[in-house]
């Protein structure tokens, strides 16, 4: 059961959109390298790509839950330590990392801007409630092919540690549950719980 939307989104979006990962997604690939596609941040714009396309409510509320608290954290650690040199949450160190290309570090930006255009398809097309479990099962097999498949250096959504760093207060199983339990418990349920009651209120 999903909470039902009205309007279609429109082709400007979709052909915008289209055009930044025409960029996005070969730079990733040549400058950084594939492995990093398995980043769920990095995995929304793909998702979004084809819900945009598709007006696809599921594919366009996973991508909202990928990224809206997600984005306004990695905006609010980026913004304070860009104005005073403090990371108040961490995760965004690399911005600020001059050994890494200005480039390299630009494509990250998106971050900014994917979580306006999910909200503005959940707003146009509705939210699909059954998002949260498919999101979920997407988080926990990119969870593991990161930590199966990705080279460990590159901490791909934190499989060694949170934070960009490495953990040892847990053996490596039992962080990597700990990991897939927390992941969707605090960025995605409250995103879901908090979008159900404003689309409750605006029905």
């Amino acid at each position: 059961m999903s909470v039902a939307g009205r309007g279609r989104l429109p082709r400007w979006l979709k052909v915008t959109f289209t055009l930044w990962m025409l960029f996005w997604a070969p730079s990733v690939a040549l400058r950084i390298g594939v492995q990093n596609y398995l980043w769920l941040c990095n995995l929304a714009n793909f998702l979004l790509l084809a819900g945009l396309w598709a007006e696809s409510r599921r594919l366009v509320s996973m991508a909202w839950l990928a990224t809206a608290l997600v984005g306004s954290l990695w905006a609010l650690d980026a913004g304070v330590a860009w104005a005073s040199g403090w990371h108040p949450i961490g995760g965004t160190e690399y911005m600020f990392d001059a050994e890494i290309p200005l480039s390299v570090r630009l494509l990250s930006l998106y971050h900014l801007v994917l979580p306006l255009v999910a909200g503005f398809g959940v707003a146009r097309l509705g939210y699909d409630r059954v998002a949260l479990a498919w999101q979920t099962a997407l988080t926990w097999a990119a969870i593991l092919a990161a930590r199966a498949l990705t080279d460990p250096s590159r901490n791909v959504n934190w499989v060694e540690g949170p934070f960009g760093g490495a953990q040892a207060w847990l053996p490596d199983g039992l962080y990597v549950i700990a990991l897939m339990l927390a992941w969707p418990l605090a960025l995605y349920l409250p995103v879901h719980l908090a979008t159900l009651s404003l689309m409750r209120r605006r029905a």
